[in-house]
């Protein structure tokens, strides 16, 4: 007996998910055979080409004009036939001389944070005293296409964007460059394994709570220390004294009391901070699960870089000192994409 209220199941999809399959493993033995490497030279051996969708309709439209012409004996259309087959064979040529003899190289890939678009940049570098026109790049399989044309004897950068979903270090995903130019009835297209990795960090948490409070140097007395209620803002400031670095400036109350109409500056306490030192720990995040945690200990590191103070990092057995600036902000989202 059939139940009316089940729901009704696809006709086609036995026949679907084993073709989907077969195509997954093909492509995977055939990428397999690929050799990793950020330079590629487009040779004969490595450059494929197939008639596109427009191409198989410009042939089943020449076959039948010849058909027609020799029932008809249309001279005009044998002329016609032959003069539009051997465009399509001169642009076959054309087609695969566009990508065959062009070199791609990768440049070194910048850490992205995970979830954001990351962005490839690939250089196309043309020997050929002629211009490469309608040059496409893209993630393998992605259909996320970017185009370029390559001058004579120079070079076009191409930016490839992908979306890393999952913090760590990945490799470089498959790319795929093609080109149907100059008639579109050929799709001339070659397949790129770069050999570079790139290191995602931790997706950094949007609200995040203030930073933990700063704890005594070892050897110095309980010094506590007050905060705003304002995310990762300390009042550990005074009042402005010429001679002081730009850097220790508060912009923000600045802003502030210009808003209220009073120029007063202030400045952090730098002696204040030397008696204190900041540490983002993996317990002071109060999250039980690895990668929110992971991801509040990131949006604290991004803070405490803007804000210009020592920081140091604890998590999962790995302890940087503090210190500040683009290199140790730099090792602590490493250590966190990592650990």
């Amino acid at each position: 007996m059939i139940d009316a209220a089940a729901p009704a199941r696809p006709r086609m999809a036995w026949i679907v998910h084993p073709l989907a399959s077969l195509r997954t493993r093909i492509d995977g033995w055939f990428l397999s055979r690929r050799k990793p490497s950020d330079t590629l030279e487009l040779t004969q051996r490595n450059v494929y080409i197939v008639p596109s969708r427009a191409g198989w309709m410009l042939a089943a439209t020449l076959l039948l004009l010849l058909v027609a012409s020799i029932n008809y004996q249309l001279n005009l259309g044998y002329l016609l036939t032959f003069l539009l087959a051997g465009s399509v064979a001169v642009g076959m040529h054309v087609c695969h001389g566009t990508l065959r003899g062009l070199a791609l190289r990768l440049m070194v890939p910048e850490p992205q944070y995970a979830g954001a678009a990351a962005v490839f940049r690939v250089v196309l570098q043309n020997d050929r005293r002629s211009t490469r026109y309608g040059i496409g790049l893209a993630v393998h399989r992605s259909g996320q296409w970017s185009w370029s044309d390559v001058p004579a004897q120079g070079s076009a950068t191409v930016e490839v964007a992908f979306k890393p979903e999952r913090r760590g270090l990945h490799p470089v995903p498959t790319l795929t460059a093609e080109t149907r130019f100059p008639l579109g009835t050929f799709r001339v297209w070659t397949v790129w394994r770069p050999a570079s990795r790139m290191l995602v960090y931790p997706a950094p948490e949007l609200n995040p709570p203030p930073l933990p409070a700063a704890q005594p140097l070892e050897g110095q007395g309980f010094a506590p220390t007050t905060r705003s209620q304002l995310a990762g803002e300390y009042d550990g400031v005074r009042a402005y004294r010429r001679g002081d670095p730009l850097k220790l400036v508060v912009w923000k109350k600045a802003a502030q009391a210009q808003a209220i109409g009073s120029g007063e500056l202030v400045s952090r306490d730098a002696q204040q901070a030397q008696r204190q030192e900041l540490w983002l720990d993996a317990r002071a995040a109060g999250l039980a699960a690895q990668e929110p945690r992971l991801s509040r200990l990131c949006a604290w590191v991004l803070m405490a870089d803007r804000l210009g103070v020592d920081y140091g990092l604890r998590v999962d057995g790995l302890v940087v000192t503090p210190s500040q600036g683009e290199a140790h902000r730099r090792r602590c989202l490493e250590g966190l994409a990592l650990c």
